[in-house]
């Protein structure tokens, strides 16, 4: 039963590392911006959107231009968050192998 504590404890540094990881991930921002700048998001690694910034002049567009460049800001900015977290994670969890399960 000795290969099973040794399993326990190795589970039990990946979590801690992966815990690690998420408060990293937290505190990473992420800027994103379109339109020239006219609209900037700012997310974090772990996908939570912390800003949005519109400037005045550009919301004088007609309301489908807007849409379309904030729904596209955001679109990145998701995307990129997501692919931060999983290569992140990915370094995180391939140092741990468990054999016989992965």
């Amino acid at each position: 039963m000795a290969g099973v504590g040794k399993l326990l404890k190795q589970a039990q540094k990946m979590q801690r590392s992966i815990e690690g990881l998420q408060s990293q991930l937290a505190a990473k921002e992420l800027d994103f911006s379109r339109g020239g700048g006219a609209v900037q998001v700012k997310v974090n690694g772990a996908g939570q959107f912390l800003a949005l910034k519109l400037d005045a002049e550009f919301l004088k567009e007609d309301a489908a231009t807007v849409a379309a460049e904030i729904l596209a800001v955001v679109q990145e900015a998701a995307a990129a968050a997501k692919k931060c977290n999983e290569d992140e994670m990915a370094k995180v969890t391939s140092a741990f192998q468990m054999p016989g399960m992965f």
